[in-house]
């Protein structure tokens, strides 16, 4: 029995989106900088696909020809999306997500920035009991 047209029609569009996906189109190359540190950009990555056909029946082949023989019709497609995130930055003991898409950037250094604002909290904190100590001896 042979195979039916939508087979080999599916078969290739597969293929061909198999090529033009892989885990580089995510997690990219790393580019090594002079300091050591290792660059990973990072992308986020979608892709879809659909495949259809059909037996084309005219009135006059209705009786004559049977499903085998039927003319086929059909049509495959697909598409991907890659949208860049950011890039993974490794190096100096740390490890650094460095968002590219917009409105994230704000979110990012705030994490960032935590905790050297808990440390200068803690040292206000610290001298603020420092100084009531002190006020409070010397009376």
């Amino acid at each position: 029995m042979s195979e039916h047209p939508i087979q080999s029609l599916m078969q290739t569009a597969m293929e061909n989106l198999k090529t033009m996906v892989d885990v580089n189109t995510i997690i990219g190359d790393p580019v090594e900088t002079p300091d050591g540190s290792v660059i990973l950009p990072v992308s986020r990555v979608g892709f879809g696909f659909a495949a259809g056909g059909s037996q084309i029946r005219t009135r006059r082949e209705a009786v004559a020809v049977s499903d085998s023989n039927q003319p086929f019709g059909g049509g495959a497609g697909g598409g991907v999306s890659i949208q860049p995130m950011g890039f993974l930055i490794v190096g100096n003991g740390q490890v650094k997500l460095l968002s590219a898409e917009p409105g994230n950037q704000l979110y990012d250094r705030l994490i960032d920035l935590a905790p050297q604002m808990l440390d200068r909290l803690e040292a206000y904190a610290i001298s603020r009991r420092e100084s009531r100590v002190a006020k409070e001896t010397e009376v």
